[in-house]
């Protein structure tokens, strides 16, 4: 007796059709996993056999034999249970097989029969639309989120029985719905006293995608503003918030949510290994890196991260992506992420502090910057100082603007360059490469002597200046100017030129 099952394998973020082919044959009662299975498949045998008999159903005393295809690829975790417990009760004629073959199943059991949630969700329900399945049945809380695509129908249960009948009611959700519901951020820019310079720098940054690193003495707001960046960036658009939710799903970070809606905002501790930062382990899984995808990367106190691990960073910075290879292949997942970090003047921290003194000595100071690379800052457009805020500034009552009125603006900017860059796969200034520079960036005659003036004296790279014209063509786009005047370029270099005054 054969049955086959439709189920799925997660690689990277991606999902795998994958079919639970259920054999049962005379001999000696015994349950065999082929297909390359690991360890927590190869134990649902026991998970199994103890959901089947504790629902009520007979439990087949013969040899079973379940192949997973294909056999290539590595299928982990419990989410095999429920396909393979319905494939054995199909095999044994306790389920109608034609009914399986539109569905694909996931899900894991416990001793009792109850479906418990499983990894992934988004991108099992993304694969059964791309594999023309017409539903999904799969644990109740993951139904929200596999809902989110349409044109497969979900079918989310609590319990083994539930399944064999198939009770259920297709689950729906309303996107329009879940965006209003989860789409409202909880800071808001208008709490940071003072610092409009800075938030001038965070405008332009968001308007642009540029990496932004913030100097400055201890109190002085750095974490405070880095946090409400999200809260100003661009509206998150469907297809983001799609690509961004596999990412989380397949990590296990979702906590019950149907959608992300909202820019992601991760902000790793500095004892990171470089796996943790941009993915790996023996089956790969996303880092940082990519948790921050369409969102911000926060990294505090720049220098006290290893060496190694921010140099790893340097590719997804260049390529919005990270790939990460092992044995058993490799696996590229998005990173197109904005980087910020911040840091301290000195060991000290009070190096540009008017107020206090520093203690630091020459070397102190100089082998404490140098623990962040030249290249990584190369690639960091804009670089600002956040000074000490003084007590009237701090006892102000102005609340200054709200995110929502930056991010009208920044919306705006972001609108003009989708429209320049419509035809291309460049989405902001910041991804422009050498050919969109020299279309989009050239500037005036004033503009262009103050910018050789800056480079001789600043001794600014070939990266460098580009990286300034992009800088210049935001602040152009937020100024809606068709143009790069000289107020845009001399704005751009002052985002350059803080190592120099430090």
């Amino acid at each position: 007796m054969l049955a086959k099952v439709n189920s799925a394998a997660l690689y990277g973020i991606d999902a795998l059709r994958v079919e639970v082919e259920i054999d049962l044959a005379s001999g000696l009662p015994q349950l065999a996993t082929v297909g390359l299975p690991e360890g927590a498949v190869k134990e649902s045998k026991d998970r199994i056999r103890a959901a089947v008999k504790n629902c009520g159903y007979t439990f087949p005393a013969k040899r079973i034999t379940i192949n997973l295809a294909p056999a290539d690829i590595k299928k982990e975790g419990s989410a095999y249970d429920l396909p393979m417990a319905v494939g054995i009760l199909a095999a044994e004629g306790s389920i109608e097989k034609n009914r399986l073959d539109d569905y694909l199943l996931i899900g894991e059991l416990s001793l009792d029969g109850t479906i418990k949630p499983v990894r992934g969700a988004l991108s099992i329900a993304m694969a059964a639309k791309k594999e023309k399945v017409r539903g999904i049945i799969l644990p109740e809380q993951n139904a929200p989120e596999a809902a989110v695509v349409k044109e497969v129908e979900v079918l989310g249960v609590r319990d083994l029985p539930q399944v064999v009948e198939l009770l259920n009611e297709p689950t729906q959700v309303n996107l329009d719905d879940l965006f209003n519901q989860h789409s409202h951020y909880n800071a808001d820019f208008n709490d940071v006293k003072g610092q409009q310079h800075v938030k001038r720098a965070l405008e332009v940054a968001a308007a642009g995608g540029h990496n932004v690193i913030l100097v400055g003495p201890p109190g002085s707001g750095k974490t405070m503003l880095a946090k409400r960046l999200p809260t100003i960036l661009p509206d998150l658009t469907l297809s983001e918030a799609l690509e961004t939710t596999k990412i989380h799903s397949v990590v296990g970070l979702l906590n019950g949510q149907a959608i992300i809606a909202t820019r992601p905002f991760r902000s790793p501790h500095h004892t990171i290994s470089d796996a943790g930062l941009v993915g790996g382990g023996t089956v790969p899984k996303p880092g940082e890196v990519s948790l921050a995808h369409n969102g911000v990367l926060f990294l505090d106190e720049l220098p006290e991260f290893r060496r190694n691990v921010l140099e790893v960073m340097r590719q997804p910075l260049e390529d919005g992506s990270i790939t990460v290879s092992r044995a058993m292949g490799s696996i590229n997942y998005p990173a197109n992420f904005m980087l910020v970090a911040a840091m301290n003047p000195c060991v000290c921290g009070f190096l540009t502090d008017p107020q206090k003194e520093c203690t630091c000595t020459p070397l102190q100071i100089q082998r404490y910057r140098s623990k962040v690379s030249g290249p990584l800052l190369d690639r960091i457009d804009i670089q600002v100082e956040v000074p000490g805020l003084r007590y009237q500034e701090l006892a102000s009552k102005d609340a200054g603007e709200s995110s929502d009125v930056i991010r009208m603006r920044v919306n705006t900017a972001r609108s003009v360059q989708l429209q320049r860059f419509e035809k291309t796969k460049v989405h902001a200034n910041a991804q422009m490469g050498t050919r969109e520079i020299k279309r989009y960036c050239a500037v005036k005659d004033d503009a262009e002597k103050l910018l050789e003036t800056a480079i001789n004296k600043l001794g600014l790279s070939a990266r460098a200046y580009s990286r300034v014209l992009k800088v210049g063509r935001t602040i152009a786009d937020l100024a809606g100017a068709d143009d790069i005047q000289a107020s845009h370029i001399a704005e751009a270099i002052q985002y350059r030129s803080l190592d120099r005054r430090m």
